[in-house]
Parts: C-alpha cells; structure tokens; sequence
C-alpha cells in the first residue's frame, strides 16, 4: 500500500509536464518561424534593393555608350567636338528627359532639373560658367522607351579633376597637379601617372601619338528616387596613326619641291576652303605648299595656274577680324603640317600604315571595278591602290579614304566624299569635263622616282586639271567633317571606369 501510494504522489507532482514541454516546443517554432518571416522579408528587401540599384547602374551606363558613341564620326548622330583639343571652357550634354520633364543639367540653382552639381567638385567652378552645347538623347527606338538616364556630359579633363577634385592625380610627376591644362593619352608614354593613369601626358597640342582623353559622365533616376552616376575616362583609338593630329589645313595641298599646278582657266572650276561643313568657322587655304625658299617655284607655278584667281576661295593671307571674308587666289605655305608628312621615308610611313589596316588593298593599273561593294555614305571605306588608277568613266560616288601610289587619273563626272591622297608618284591628273567633284580635302606628295625608289628629298607633286569646255566639274570642296569620317577615330578606347558616389 505505500509504494502504491508513493507511486501516486510521484505521478501527481508530474501533471503538467508534458504541457510544459508542448507549449515550449511551440514558443522555439514561433521563434523560427518569426525569424524566417523576417529573413524572407530581409532577402525581399535585400533583392528589390539589388534589383533597383542595378536597374540604376546599367541605365547610367547605356548612357555612357550613348555618349561614347555618339563620338564617333561614322555615327548617324555624330556629336562633333567644339575643336580639336577640346577646351576646359567647352560642356557637352546628352539630355533624356522622360515625358513633360524639364533635363537642364547646367541650371545648377534648380534642384528639379537634376543639376550637374559634381562638375563644380571635379573642376572647382559651377558648370553654368562654362560654354554648353546640348544634344538630345537617341536612345529611345521606334516609340519604345529608352534607359532612364538624365544626362550624360562630355569633358575635357585635367589633373586636378582626375582625383574627383580632391587631391587629384600628378599623371606627369612634376609635383604640380595641375587644374588648368587637359590631359592627352601618350601610349609612347605608358608608364607615367601610376596605375591610377597609365600614359596620360600634359601637352597642349595633339600630335601622332599622344590624343586628347576625354571625360563622359552618366546620371541616372529610376521613377522610384534610385540615383546613380558612372564615369569613363577614354581615349581616340584611330585606325591610322600617322594621321593622327595632321589636321589638313588645305582644301588642296601639293607637297614637296617645285610643286606643279595647272587649272582649267575656267569660270566653272573651283577650289573652296570654306568648312562646307562649318561654314561660319575657320577657313582654310584652296591651295597650300610644304616648301619655300628662294629657289622654290612652288608660290609662282600655282598663282600662274590657279586662274581666275576669284575661283580660288579661302583663309585670307593676313588676319582679319573674326570671321574672316574669304581671300580670293589664297594660296598659302604651310607652316603647321606634322614633320612625318613633309619627307618622303614619313609619308612611307603613312602609306604603310594605311595600307595595313585598308578595308581593301588593290595592285594597279586598275579601275574602279576592283573596288570593294558596300561603301557608303554610313559605311565609308579605306582603299589602297599600289599603282595607277584610272577613273574615267566611273560616274558614282566614293567614301572614306582613297590613296594611289601611282597616277591618279580622276573623273571630273565622278565624287568622293572624304579624303584623297596621292603620294607616290605624286600625280592628280584629269583631262575631262564633268559634274562632279570632291568633298573633303587632297593631299598630293611625291616620294618615289619613277622605278619606285624612295626618294632624299619630296620631288614636284602635280596636279593638273584640263577638261575640255566650259562645264569641268565643280573642284574641290573643304569639309572637315569628311575628313574626320575618313580619318577616325574608330572607337573611344576606355581606360578607367569608375561609380561616383551620392549623398543620400
């Protein structure tokens, strides 16, 4: 009876437990479960967050591309640089507003017109101050919205903005971070700058190897507030590194010794150096020479040529009050050609380089038949003919760069659009009448004699032009935009990409 009872007792003072441990177990599954509700809400949040930023990030970099390849002059929108180098003083935008929105990144004292205020830390000055040029985005396709991104802006650099304005980078290691002078990218000089820079150089002209790096920073707003802004830093890769920095600055230019020129004496042939493609801008000589000297005929065989001299348009010889009249018979000695174009083992050189990354090289005597198809106004091509070529007969249109190493015998009926160069033989002869002409510039060098040996000294380049009657074609039309087309770049090379950090 008492163990009975003991066992009982026992029994009776554990009522309970297996309540306890019941509502035990439930409170540590109501605490996993809250703790997996929270988590689960965490990752919503963490992936919503993620999914925003990104959504940010890569409409800030469409606008980047946008930008860098709007710089290219093959491009359909092609945004040309105020001038070569571009100055601190110029800004320019690519503005995407989304509908009824006002994008005036300039107008720095409106906050609600997404103001570019990072200009002033890079640069120390409010945008505003500066010369801006603005250009609508292109990024929207067949009524279909584009990337979300407000503006893109295009700048010329220096050492003191490359450290966001902070304390910048001394790329050239003369303890001086200079505010004041744009960088170029040098890749004769890579080592200079550090890792941060690699190869940017202080100088303050372009040349054959160092070219202007630019800045192209991209803001962009999601319809939620989410911000961001990226940057590159890029540079000019050209096709042809020994135009690099040239500039042509003739309509026509007869290099080397005694150069000859005849023209058709005729009120219907012209050769203009007003910028068909800037007419307002700077003008260029019709017709320049590489050499003077008191032995030189050069100056007095194109003025015996070139008549009527008012048919000859272009730089007067003296200065004169911005913007210039056009000077008639200006014919003019150039003074700024690269040195690599003014010898004939340079203009090798050049030929060498060009006929390396030639769309299509063709061994003459040859016509226009051996032409490559598909050259076009947007798909303009870069032909080589090791010899003469004849022309005659061929009544279309050409585009981009066409060298002959031997004699060119032009087609006054035909056109091409870009750039021209005879440098060989160094002979432009045409002894027909026509309509057409050439838009963009000549450059006529001779270089070889005639077995093909090179020579010391440039010899007399020609050019003769003698069709017959009244109607001789329309000549030869400047236009640096053609020129640039035929000339490059072909991309803008990125060299650092970097995010800029916003305050929240």
């Amino acid at each position: 009876m008492k163990s009975r009872r003991a066992h009982f007792e026992k029994a009776r003072r554990q009522r309970g437990a297996a309540l306890l441990i019941a509502i035990f177990a439930l409170l540590l599954i109501s605490v996993v479960a809250i703790a997996l509700i929270v988590s689960s809400g965490t990752e919503t949040s963490l992936a919503s967050n993620y999914r925003t930023s990104t959504s940010a990030y890569y409409a800030s970099l469409a606008g980047l591309e946008e930008g860098r390849g709007r710089l290219l002059p093959t491009s359909l929108n092609y945004i040309p640089l105020p001038a070569n180098p571009m100055p601190l003083t110029q800004v320019i935008y690519i503005t995407n507003p989304a509908g009824g929105e006002v994008v005036a990144p300039d107008d720095t004292a409106n906050p609600t017109t997404y103001p570019d205020t990072q200009y002033k830390q890079e640069f120390g000055v409010d945008v505003s101050s500066r010369i801006v040029t603005k250009y609508a985005s292109v990024s929207p396709v067949a009524g279909l919205p584009g990337p979300v991104y407000k503006w893109v802006r295009i700048n010329a650099l220096t050492e003191k903005s490359l450290g966001n304005g902070v304390t910048g980078v001394d790329v050239n290691n003369d303890g001086d971070v200079d505010p004041f002078t744009p960088l170029f990218y040098d890749p004769a000089n890579r080592t200079l700058g550090g890792a941060m820079s690699p190869g940017l150089v202080e100088t303050p002209t372009p040349s054959a190897t160092a070219l202007q790096a630019l800045e192209i920073t991209s803001f962009s707003v999601l319809p939620n507030g989410s911000e961001k802004m990226l940057q590159y830093l890029v540079q000019p890769l050209v096709e042809f590194p020994n135009l690099a920095g040239q500039g042509f600055t003739a309509a026509l230019t007869l290099a080397g010794n005694n150069v000859q020129y005849t023209g058709p004496g005729t009120n219907s042939f012209f050769i203009n150096g007003q910028d068909q493609c800037n007419p307002g801008g700077p003008m260029v000589p019709a017709i320049g020479y590489t050499v003077t000297s008191g032995s030189d005929s050069s100056s007095g065989n194109i003025t015996a040529g070139a008549v009527p001299a008012a048919n000859y348009l272009g730089a007067p010889l003296v200065s004169t009050p911005a913007p210039p009249h056009p000077s008639t018979g200006s014919f003019a000695f150039l003074s700024t050609m690269n040195g690599n174009w003014l010898t004939p083992t340079g203009l090798d050189a050049v030929v060498q380089d060009i006929t390396n990354n030639a769309d299509s090289v063709i061994t003459g005597p040859t016509t226009p038949g051996s032409f490559p198809s598909g050259m076009s106004a947007t798909h303009p091509m870069t032909i080589v003919v090791n010899g003469d070529l004849d022309m005659n007969g061929w009544r279309n249109t050409g585009y981009g760069l066409l060298l002959v190493t031997g004699t060119l015998h032009y087609d006054p009926d035909a056109t091409w659009e870009g750039l021209v160069l005879v440098i060989g033989q160094g002979n432009f002869v045409s002894t027909r009448g026509g309509s057409g002409g050439i838009d963009g510039a000549v450059f006529v060098a001779k270089t070889r004699d005639a077995s093909g040996n090179l020579l010391a000294n440039l010899g007399a380049s020609s050019f003769s032009q003698t069709g017959p009657g009244s109607n001789v074609g329309r000549g030869i039309n400047y236009n640096s935009c053609l020129v640039q087309i035929a000339e490059g770049p072909i991309t803008y090379k990125v060299l650092a990409f970097k995010e800029i950090p916003l305050a929240n």
